[in-house]
């Protein structure tokens, strides 16, 4: 075998780059799936092909050498033309493509995403598949740091212009109250009485339902804050108090559908859209065929459910 010593990988480049990124060696590790020895290795490797060293690892945070910041600048021209180079075979059929890195909300862990690699996994026969689940603000900073090749999240906002956005669903913020608690006649006054169970403020969802509430001028009282669609539904449906959450969110826990009412805010609407976002020109057509087949499921698995279920949702509960 001949003696790989002294050579310049693109797996060094890249697991430069995401220390670089990180500014640790463990937070490098965990993004790229590695362990922190692995990194450290490589890392020594490429220093040791380029005779010189690229980062300062005894600080910490670590920081970059002035060969360093040279490297830098160089290896995302080089992981560019990588991906480039990715795109270019992906487009000579989907069968050229070897890997996949998604990510996608925790809002479709229960039917959505299991369904969705399934019929990949038919389309792309000769591909592996790489998913990670999580908040949205966490996907695309994945994205952006060439982690994962797509995501699908919330908007969150103008997107970069080395995005390509493809919009899937329009859906609305819902109250979710123990089953005939609230008259949605009076339904303001009475949810004021009880109990809100917030959704994390650490989240940006749950930035979003708290800003939304400060411009409504309301002060709603919680003992609870959780980050778990199945905990904070089950509260509700114990009588513990009621919480807001999206069309996705509450469909997360249907167990406790019997024992729980859906009501329209009783005060400004809030909507969010999601999103099927990737960086533009590297799959090709790829991510315009993923977001059909995604409006496909979203169809069939949230939109109709709950139209079925809550007529007056037709207008705000859409896929785009």
């Amino acid at each position: 075998m001949a003696d790989s010593a002294g050579r310049i990988t693109l797996w060094g480049i890249e697991v430069f780059a995401a220390t670089a990124d990180e500014q640790s060696v463990s937070a490098a590790a965990r993004r790229l799936g590695a362990s922190p020895s692995s990194v450290s290795q490589q890392l020594s490797n490429l220093e040791a092909a380029l005779g010189c060293a690229l980062l300062n690892r005894r600080e910490r945070p670590v920081t970059l050498t002035a060969a360093g910041h040279v490297m830098r600048r160089r290896a995302n021209v080089i992981l560019n033309e990588a991906a480039q180079a990715r795109a270019e075979i992906a487009a000579l059929g989907t069968g050229a493509l070897t890997q996949l890195r998604l990510g996608v909300i925790e809002d479709f862990d229960a039917e959505l995403t299991p369904r969705l690699l399934s019929h990949m996994a038919g389309d792309l026969e000769g591909a592996q598949f790489l998913l990670e689940t999580g908040p949205s603000h966490r996907l695309f900073d994945q994205l952006d740091t060439r982690a994962l090749d797509v995501v699908v999240a919330a908007d969150m906002g103008a997107a970069a212009a080395w995005m390509e956005v493809h919009p899937l669903l329009q859906e609305p913020f819902v109250v979710a109250a123990p089953k005939g608690a609230i008259d949605p006649a009076q339904a303001l006054d009475q949810l004021s009485q009880l109990p809100l169970i917030q959704y994390s403020a650490r989240h940006y969802m749950g930035r979003q339902i708290a800003d939304h509430l400060a411009r409504q001028n309301l002060t709603l009282s919680h003992r609870f804050e959780l980050d778990s669609y199945r905990a904070i539904m089950a509260l509700v449906a114990g009588g513990a108090g009621w919480t807001i959450l999206t069309v996705t969110g509450v469909s997360q826990a249907r167990r406790f559908h019997d024992a729980i009412d859906i009501l329209p805010l009783p005060f400004a609407p809030l909507m969010r859209t999601i999103s099927l976002s990737a960086r533009r020109d590297i799959l090709g057509d790829m991510p315009a065929q993923i977001a059909g087949r995604i409006r496909h499921l979203l169809d069939e698995l949230i939109v109709a459910p709950n139209l079925a279920r809550h007529p007056w949702m037709k207008e705000p509960l859409q896929v785009l």
